[in-house]
């Protein structure tokens, strides 16, 4: 009795914010099912052009009640991915992770410095990176995504703001049920996320999910500690953002609590 079918609910974003622990968490709830891996279907043009059908066979297999959920980061930041979303199911419900966005910068540097490390290639300090010729590097990538304002504009072009919740990815770490609990009722499902699924791992200093008997935390490469950055630097990337954030709590009507 179950089928493999197109995800009614995709997790599109952002990078470094807490997808992977939502989709954790989310796996929790009886009527969730999950993608195994980010499947970059609608911003990578290679695998786009192998069609929907190829989208579908990678989806789990789920009954009839339950809501398929895949997330991909790159999603949000990708041009092409909100249009090619409605073109698939104009009216998808989206989950948008969001964190603090010189947070983010610093985990998306923190990510790809111990990648690096791992695979024998140079590694350049943050400051190095960040700052060119004594001025903010506003090229480097790792802003250019926290730029939140800049990627929600193209989703506002072709989804109602009603179609997507944003998830406080902050909140998410220290606090994950009142969250959750707002997913679950964003997606019309019966409340089944309990504070009893989740257990603070003082080792890692994040909470850990328990459901089934079972006791699972993310994979060490999450939560790993960031440099501690010149404050100097923090400063000039917290006034970069602090337009971009003003600009971006108008478009969604919320305010977030970041520098």
């Amino acid at each position: 009795g179950t089928s493999r079918q197109i995800p009614q609910t995709i997790i599109i974003g952002v990078r470094k914010g807490g997808t992977r622990a939502l989709l954790e968490m989310l796996d929790i709830h009886p009527n969730i099912v999950v993608a195994a891996t980010e499947v970059h279907f609608f911003d990578w043009d290679e695998n786009y052009v192998k069609g929907v059908d190829w989208y579908r066979s990678l989806m789990p297999f789920s009954y009839g009640n339950q809501i398929t959920i895949e997330k991909t980061p790159g999603y949000f930041t990708s041009p092409q991915a909100p249009e090619r979303i409605h073109d698939m199911n104009s009216s998808i419900k989206l989950l948008l992770i969001l964190r603090d966005p010189t947070e983010r910068v610093i985990s998306d540097y923190t990510q790809v410095y111990y990648n690096r490390l791992e695979s024998h290639k140079p590694v350049q300090l943050f400051e190095d990176i960040v700052i060119k010729n004594g001025a903010l590097n506003t090229k480097y990538k790792a802003i250019q995504r926290s730029l939140y304002d800049v990627h929600m504009e193209k989703w506002l072009k072709h989804f109602s703001l009603d179609q997507i919740h944003i998830v406080d990815g902050n909140t998410l770490i220290k606090d994950p049920l009142p969250e959750l609990q707002k997913v679950e009722r964003f997606l019309n499902l019966p409340s089944r996320i309990m504070s009893s699924n989740f257990y603070f791992n003082q080792t890692k200093g994040f909470y850990c999910i328990r459901s089934d008997g079972r006791e699972r935390c993310l994979h060490e490469s999450k939560g790993r500690p960031h440099p501690l950055v010149n404050s100097t630097v923090l400063e000039q990337l917290y006034s970069y953002f602090r337009e971009h954030n003003a600009k971006f709590y108008r478009m969604v009507n919320h305010s977030f609590d970041w520098h």
